[in-house]
């Protein structure tokens, strides 16, 4: 799959790790798990096969996220999505969530 970037600090975090801006810094830890799961996204044929990865906890959003996908990052972050629905081959990353901040 094309993965694409929403934004310019997912970008940025993808290939350099950190970002540009203070506003978006995240552990090592944490980054090192988003170019991870983020190779898995460009990796996989069909976004069906995101089942396969139970870690990743692959699920289509509802309510006011409708039209989202989501795969978490580990239990505190996931990354938040969006796939062309034409050819299926394109992923946009639209934002990483603190879930924590997400349920409250």
């Amino acid at each position: 799959m094309e993965v694409l970037f929403d934004k310019d600090y997912l970008r940025e975090l993808y290939y350099y790790g950190k970002t540009s801006t203070k506003q978006y810094r995240f552990q090592p830890q944490i980054v090192k798990k988003y170019v991870r799961v983020i190779n898995i996204l460009d990796a996989v044929e069909r976004i069906e096969d995101l089942y396969r990865f139970n870690a990743l906890h692959y699920e289509k959003l509802g309510g006011d996220k409708l039209g989202l996908e989501s795969v978490r990052v580990n239990d505190q972050y996931r990354i938040e999505f969006k796939t062309l629905h034409e050819s299926e081959k394109t992923v946009t990353i639209c934002s990483i969530v603190e879930l924590s901040k997400h349920y409250k």
